[in-house]
């Protein structure tokens, strides 16, 4: 059995056993907060027990790096929405220590793309420039100050929401601010 047929197995018996009750929620963040963060597995239950939140506290947006690459990206139409549709009003950006995506690049990826079957002429056949696209950072405090400074100066974000940066020890949940308000 792989790994996803495991995880249906258990959600019938989620389901069937009522488990999601305690989860009940609507789609409002009731503390009007949302988090942008790594996408890293220490931070999936480290990250709400370490802020205290709870199921319904805060929207969590999650990818590579707790990053806003560019203006039109999905992380930052989903911030748009959270503060237009959702009454978000604070920001947190939490990236954290030991992360992945610290010196990442294409160039790190491309042998490992050939040798899983992808042609090189996949490489051009793109509309963006993929050493951009895969570029990660080097430095998470410079990349915590960027993508906060990036979210408060977007043309379509208010001057009312407060957008602040921190950086999560990956391992003990401390938090460290980095940027704000």
């Amino acid at each position: 059995m792989g790994n996803i047929d495991k995880v249906l197995a258990f959600n019938r018996e989620f389901v069937e056993g009522r488990g999601y009750e305690k989860h009940l929620t609507d789609k409002y963040p009731a503390m009007g907060l949302a988090v942008l963060s790594c996408m890293d597995t220490r931070l999936s239950v480290l990250l709400q027990e370490a802020l205290g939140l709870k199921n319904g506290d805060a929207k969590i947006i999650k990818n590579a790096g707790a990053v806003v690459p560019s203006l039109w990206d999905s992380a930052m139409r989903s911030l748009i929405v959270a503060v237009y549709e959702l009454g978000v009003v604070e920001i947190m950006v939490v990236a954290h220590t030991s992360c992945g995506a610290c010196n990442m690049s294409f160039g790190n990826f491309r042998e490992e793309m050939l040798a899983r079957g992808i042609e090189a002429s996949a490489f051009d056949r793109t509309d963006v420039d993929l050493n951009e696209w895969l570029e990660g950072f080097h430095d998470v405090r410079a990349s915590v100050i960027r993508t906060v400074e990036v979210i408060k100066t977007h043309p379509l974000m208010p001057s009312d929401i407060v957008v602040r940066g921190f950086v999560i020890d990956s391992a003990t949940g401390e938090l460290t601010e980095i940027f704000g308000e």
